[in-house]
């Protein structure tokens, strides 16, 4: 029997295309500024030095700047580059440039599942921090009364099938009562490798063939 449910954000709950054409744009153009500003926060300077010793070099403020726009540019799935894209996202939302995109059926699914006493997580490759801002600014109003926890890639990769067992293990559940949502066929194999409940997501076009149940929406979920 299933009690929680642990849900992927991008493609999943929320649109690719508002992290990629809204989310990573606003925050590679705002980068250089904000470590400037910040540059003497003790989270900016963290981040900074995990930079350097993930390169292995004793890089300047600037080459580090450089290299977080190169790896935006390559959506690549670094810690420190999340950490910081939360930070910037931050301001944004504050701010009222943007809000956090989530699929009407999804929001209507997840408030069913918490009224029916499923406990909800969310796993996703952007920081935690990030994954809260999201929710919390969305057009439906904060969302983050929904959720018991997050979960983000300090846990593990998100295609490791040791970072599922990771998190069945913080939730307190046996790995066979928790259903994972995802888009993506590799994240769902780790999943099920560990032991969850999986199910697709496919959001556009017709079903693919898959290893995993499928669905078209929320909505479908649910049902």
């Amino acid at each position: 029997m299933i009690k929680a449910v642990l849900t992927d954000i991008e493609g999943t709950t929320s649109s690719i295309s508002f992290v990629k054409d809204v989310l990573f744009p606003y925050s590679r153009e705002h980068l250089a500024e904000f470590v400037k500003l910040r540059r003497d926060d003790t989270d900016v300077r963290k981040i900074l030095d995990e930079v350097r010793a993930l390169e292995g070099a004793a890089l300047s403020e600037q080459e580090v700047i450089g290299r977080l726009r190169e790896w935006i540019d390559e959506d690549r799935k670094s810690t420190p580059l999340k950490t910081l894209q939360g930070l910037i996202w931050e301001h944004g939302y504050q701010h009222g440039d943007f809000h956090g995109h989530v699929y009407e059926d999804a929001v209507r699914c997840l408030r069913g599942f918490k009224a029916r006493g499923l406990r909800l997580y969310v796993y996703s490759s952007g920081s935690i921090y990030a994954q809260k801002l999201l929710f919390a600014h969305t057009q439906f109003g904060d969302l983050t009364p929904l959720f018991s926890g997050y979960f983000d890639t300090r846990i593990g990769a998100k295609q490791d099938s040791e970072s599922y067992r990771k998190i069945a293990a913080s939730i307190g559940l046996p790995a066979g009562e928790i259903l994972f949502l995802s888009d993506v066929e590799g994240e769902l194999d780790a999943a099920r490798a560990a032991g969850f409940g999986t199910l697709k997501l496919v959001r556009d076009g017709a079903l693919p063939p898959s290893r995993h149940p499928q669905a078209a929406d929320f909505d479908a979920v649910c049902c």
